[in-house]
């Protein structure tokens, strides 16, 4: 089965801008093309056009003068691909790359919370994808992968292989919709039994654990990646500018 993925159409336009701007054919403190400009040269509708420049905006590749226009600010520094969000890093990830053992593929009733991530009833059946992840042979994180069969089916999310591609790439071609943005829950607790031997901590243990809720443009939850990490092994970061 082929996965084909295009971009959508914000997503093409901001590659392009931040590549004209990288290249300095857009100079730090010139004005960026106006909306109307942008929307007749790459013949993409305005909504469309002003999500762009509000992505730029928010990144710090652009900024808004009330009354004169968006003008160049130039590469930002920290610049989105260098800082790999959590949920985002999980979703790309693939299993062939890693150190993993797969634990689980397969149908089952859904937790309570990921039944509320989801929008489904409780113990609605869904499709678990477990790993463990090792490093230097230690073990360093559980992943599971929670989405609906009817997303599953028919894709290697229900296999036993391991995935070629990362989550977002199945999700978004058996769906047909592309994911446009992730909620993050983190939770700290102590680890169950079955926990406590796959990665060789203790009962006292705290683990943090990370929910990303990957939807498309409308709000709709497609998939939850779950990471459950040992908090002596890991440190949580993010960086940010700030607006």
């Amino acid at each position: 089965m082929s996965f084909e993925y295009t971009p959508p159409k914000y997503a093409q336009l901001i590659a392009e801008l931040e590549r004209r701007i990288d290249s300095g054919e857009y100079a730090p403190g010139s004005p960026l093309p106006s909306e109307h400009q942008l929307m007749a040269e790459f013949g993409m509708a305005r909504p469309t056009v002003v999500k762009a420049l509000g992505v730029l905006r928010d990144q710090g590749w652009i900024v808004t003068h009330q009354g004169k226009g968006r003008f160049v600010r130039g590469r930002p520094a920290l610049p989105t691909g260098q800082q790999v969000r959590t949920g985002r890093e999980l979703l790309d990830r693939k299993e062939v790359q890693v150190s993993s053992r797969l634990l689980a593929a397969g149908e089952v009733e859904a937790p309570n919370r990921i039944s509320a991530y989801l929008g489904i009833k409780p113990k609605s059946p869904v499709v678990l994808r477990r790993t463990l992840v090792e490093h230097d042979n230690e073990p360093t994180e559980i992943s599971s992968t929670w989405l609906p069969v009817a997303v599953a089916e028919g894709t290697a999310l229900a296999e036993t292989e391991e995935l070629k591609q990362g989550v977002r790439r199945y999700v978004e071609a058996a769906a047909g919709t592309s994911l446009d943005h992730i909620i993050e829950h983190i939770t700290a607790r102590n680890p169950t039994k079955e926990e406590c031997t796959l990665l060789d901590v203790k009962s006292s243990a705290a683990l943090l654990t990370v929910y990303a809720v990957a939807c498309d443009a409308t709000g709709k939850p497609w998939v939850v990646v779950e990471s459950v990490l040992p908090g002596d092994r890991h440190e949580l970061e993010d960086a940010y500018p700030i607006r």
